[in-house]
């Protein structure tokens, strides 16, 4: 369920994009568009940070996030689309892949912590027992 929230995570790029179309948030209903979709898709990382690798879920996010916002600026704003910037863009869901491939295959690790009271250290992570 964790890749399917990284994946649903779309709304990074339409933030992204959202950002060209608010004006400097001058204009109201793409200025509300966009901040709806910035914390979608903070809370859906945050959903997938459950169990997610924090390196792994945040690389695939923001990854999702520059590959699919440099597609739209080259459909949408005619940015360039030149040979070198492709092979980047390229290169780029290649890392997306091989990360969320390499994340798959490692075993689950138990991330619950809590912080306890310490009078000496004034408090310290200790794993719970879920």
């Amino acid at each position: 369920m964790a890749w399917i929230y990284l994946i649903v995570a779309l709304f990074e790029i339409s933030w992204a994009i959202g950002l060209k179309y608010t004006e400097g948030f001058t204009r109201l209903l793409p200025s509300l568009g966009t901040i709806a979709s910035m914390i979608l898709s903070i809370v859906l990382l945050g959903l997938a940070l459950k169990t997610l690798p924090v390196g792994t879920a945040y690389a695939v996010w923001t990854g999702i996030g520059a590959v699919g916002t440099a597609a739209l600026g080259i459909y949408l704003f005619a940015e360039p689309a030149t040979a070198l910037r492709l092979i980047c863009i390229g290169l780029i869901l290649s890392g997306i892949v091989t990360a969320g491939l390499q994340a798959s295959t490692e075993p689950s690790v138990d991330r619950s912590i809590k912080q306890v009271s310490s009078p000496r250290w004034g408090g310290l992570l200790q794993k719970t027992n879920r």
